[in-house]
């Protein structure tokens, strides 16, 4: 079946970096696009980030561009999403999604939560 396990989240300070890690299985990775969601204390489940099979598209919502990058190693079934000069308002529950269009399902991990506070 389809698994995805995020890792990488903590408590980081403002300005600081984390990566995240989504592993993924039960699917044949490289061929679907992937993506970074984000959901907030009372707040609605956000996209971040996305990028193609091959990696050769990536998108950003504005609100992180320039400070994250999204990247995938289809060798090891691995989505990354590097976060650079946080803030306390990238504090978030933090999940990768994949929509496989054969099946017509959407697949979540559980999340990893990242805090950023001082």
């Amino acid at each position: 079946q389809v698994q995805l396990v995020e890792s990488g989240g903590g408590l980081v300070l403002p300005g600081g970096s984390l990566r995240l890690s989504c592993v993924a299985s039960g699917f044949t990775f490289s061929s679907y696009p992937m993506s970074w969601y984000r959901q907030a204390p009372g707040k609605e489940r956000e996209l971040i980030a996305s990028i193609s099979g091959t990696s050769s598209n990536t998108n950003y919502a504005d609100f992180v561009k320039g400070r994250f990058t999204i990247s995938r190693d289809n060798a090891k079934n691995t989505l990354y999403l590097q976060m650079n000069s946080l803030k306390p308002e990238d504090t978030a529950v933090y999940y990768c999604k994949v929509y496989l269009a054969v099946a017509r399902m959407t697949y979540w991990g559980k999340g990893t939560l990242v805090t950023v506070s001082s």
